[in-house]
């Protein structure tokens, strides 16, 4: 008898368990379901005027990340001291990037100048414009350009402890590879302001530091004819050029590459971009 009355209890206490891990996995998932997935921070406006970062639990869905695919572990790669500024090869070859987009407003008007003269250009993207341009990120793919990590909210990474810097860089590469397919394998620090963290967590994160060349500082709309005279003049063998797609009015950069792209093929200019690392 007393053994029946044992077993019964077992049961008893079996179930009431069984029922409190199930409440507390639906409560979990709740919660998770519930959290804010990306950040809500206006776009950037013109000019170097940084905005601020986010906090780390903004960019999590937990414990949801689970049942997704798995993310691909990056290659780490030796941490430079110095950002690279300029493409290696022989020849008339010629990069050009575009910062801080996607935009709606301007991207797609860049993409249509690339695809009418074919040719391929790198996009450093800002991770909260790609969760809202994801249909860019995926043109990019589809045509055949390069997209680099620009961080989540474009902060000016010097005025950033490790942690925080690591948050922007990760969020935003897990963005991209959401949406363009794969890791970014390159990375641009907003402003161009660089410093030791940044080049040590890009590495680890199988990211290579880009800069630029020949800069049209068309942040600041100084006319499509400057930018087009600074993109012109500046053409050189193995030369970076950096240009924008986002933050701020574009309609001067989307002009200006209609004209000055043509002319630097027709000078002989070859566009290309960097070549993928297995």
């Amino acid at each position: 008898m007393q053994k029946d009355q044992f077993v019964t209890r077992r049961r008893m206490l079996l179930a009431g368990a069984a029922a409190l891990g199930a409440a507390g996995s639906a409560g979990a998932v709740l919660a998770a379901c519930t959290e804010e997935t990306a950040p809500t921070a206006a776009a950037p406006g013109p000019g170097p005027q940084a905005r601020q970062a986010l906090k780390p639990s903004a960019f999590r869905l937990q414990p949801l990340t689970g049942y997704g695919p798995p993310r691909t572990a990056p290659r780490r790669l030796k941490v430079r001291t110095e950002p690279i500024l300029k493409i290696s090869g022989r020849g008339r070859h010629m990069m050009l990037t575009f910062d801080d987009g996607p935009n709606p407003d301007y991207t797609p008007h860049i993409l249509d100048t690339l695809a009418k003269y074919d040719v391929r250009a790198m996009f450093f993207l800002c991770g909260e414009c790609v969760v809202d341009n994801k249909e860019l990120v995926a043109r990019m793919a589809e045509e055949g350009h390069v997209v680099g990590n620009h961080t989540w909210t474009h902060p000016l990474l010097t005025t950033l402890n490790r942690r925080k810097i690591r948050d922007e860089m990760a969020s935003t590469s897990d963005a991209i590879e959401d949406t363009y397919g794969e890791r970014p394998q390159w990375f641009r620090a907003p402003y161009g302001a660089w410093n030791r963290a940044a080049f040590q967590l890009g590495a680890e994160m199988g990211m290579e530091p880009m800069a630029w060349t020949v800069d049209t500082t068309d942040w600041m709309t100084p006319g499509t004819s400057t930018i087009i005279d600074r993109v012109e003049s500046g053409a050189a063998p193995g030369v970076v050029v950096l240009s924008h797609d986002a933050g701020g009015d574009r309609s001067q950069t989307v002009r200006a590459i209609r004209e000055w792209l043509p002319h630097l093929i027709d000078s002989g200019y070859h566009m290309t971009v960097p070549r993928r690392r297995v």
